[in-house]
């Protein structure tokens, strides 16, 4: 079963039991999947975006998009506007997709994982990853990737607070530290 059944089925009436919620409508939900990466040798070298880009769509299914600096910082040799990194933004089929394999797949093929830490969910109910190396995807071959990079992941929700987010993503299936 995809998770977005078992939400939509099971989990959905857990969560409404466990934090009193009367409404079905303000159960606390999944809204959209970020994924970031910062790539500071951008500045010197410019097909470091082109590689980024293509395995992040490879890992996504979507082709995300170059961001660039907001002002500029001396010390990092950036100048404002100077491209700087990609992120992507996942909704609907794409997000549950990319959900389940992140908490199926991803999760459980870390290595020394103790489970994700109580401080990455944000006083607004949004849980943070942050993730060493890009390989840990299948998609990824390991042969045509020129550096190890992390990435960043950040899944939002409509919870309001760490609680109702926490309790959703317990829900959802996503190891926390005991």
């Amino acid at each position: 079963m995809s998770i977005k059944d078992d939400y939509n089925k099971t989990i959905k009436l857990k969560i409404m039991k466990e934090l009193a919620i009367k409404n079905p409508m303000a159960v606390p939900k999944v809204i959209k999947i970020v994924i970031n990466v910062g790539a500071g040798e951008a500045a010197i070298n410019k097909n470091v975006l082109e590689k980024i880009q293509e395995q992040i769509s490879l890992i996504a299914g979507q082709k995300p998009i170059i961001t660039k600096a907001r002002k500029s910082v001396s010390a990092f040799k950036i100048r404002k506007g100077l491209p700087i990194g990609v992120k992507l933004t996942l909704r609907g089929k794409k997000m549950f997709a990319f959900l389940e394999k992140l908490i199926r797949i991803i999760i459980p093929r870390l290595k020394d994982f103790h489970g994700i830490a109580e401080q990455n969910i944000d006083a607004a109910g949004n849980l943070n990853l942050g993730f060493p190396e890009q390989t840990i995807f299948p998609e990824i071959d390991f042969d045509k990737i020129d550096k190890i990079r992390g990435l960043q992941i950040t899944i939002v929700t409509n919870a309001r607070n760490k609680n109702k987010g926490k309790k959703l993503f317990e829900a959802l299936g996503i190891p926390f530290k005991k």
